[in-house]
């Protein structure tokens, strides 16, 4: 068993009070700064498999060469979830799994998950590629889901 301290890496945290003055779209700005981003989960469990942690790290390194800024991003040990409910919401079984959430306008619009990414880890270039592809085409499209 591989023992994993991942932390969390970005969260929904309240940072302000109301302000009379402003409006309700700008409050949740300023409370809530990625209530509008699309999200990027990263899922796995307490029995991680071999690939697993080289396969996060991997993801973590294309997150922040790609996407910071662009869309929150989040690695959750779902089995120590006791307030979301991740497990139901996502149908998560899996060692890894990582869960695509469209956001716009504050609401979810669709998710994408992808599974057996840890299986593609041993060509790292390929891996990178397609999971932009994944994102890229998921996330970033307004169109259809």
């Amino acid at each position: 068993m591989i023992a994993m301290a991942i932390p969390l890496h970005a969260e929904l945290t309240y940072e302000g009070a109301y302000n009379p003055g402003q409006n309700m779209q700008e409050y949740f700005n300023e409370a809530y700064p990625n209530y509008n981003k699309s999200i990027i989960y990263v899922f796995y469990n307490d029995n991680p498999c071999y690939e697993c942690p080289q396969t996060i790290e991997l993801i973590e390194q294309i997150y922040n060469k790609n996407y910071s800024g662009q869309y929150s991003f989040f690695i959750i040990d779902y089995e120590d979830d006791d307030e979301y409910n991740f497990i139901e919401t996502y149908n998560l079984s899996q060692p890894l799994e990582v869960v695509l959430v469209r956001v716009e306008d504050g609401e979810t619009l669709g998710y994408r998950k992808l599974e057996n990414l840890q299986n593609q880890i041993s060509d790292p270039v390929s891996f990178s590629e397609n999971f932009q592809e994944q994102v890229d085409n998921f996330l970033s499209n307004q169109d259809g889901y």
